[in-house]
């Protein structure tokens, strides 16, 4: 039987929004293993002199809980 865990994790990009859920995957994989997937619950983007100067994620990682 498998069992999942699943935390929310914010994320932010200067790039593209798919930067910033790469960026998610790269953080939280140093401390949480096992990482299955990635549901972005939100996407923002923060305004700058009318250009987009930030894109921001709101993201629920999934990953497996490891028997010891």
């Amino acid at each position: 039987m498998s069992v999942l865990k699943v935390i929310e994790v914010l994320g932010n990009s200067t790039v593209s929004f798919e930067d910033a859920v790469q960026n998610v995957v790269n953080e939280a994989s140093k401390s949480v293993k096992n990482i299955k997937s990635v549901y972005v619950k939100e996407m923002q983007v923060k305004v700058t002199n009318n250009k987009i100067s930030e894109f921001r994620v709101n993201t629920k990682v999934c990953f497996g809980i490891l028997d010891e």
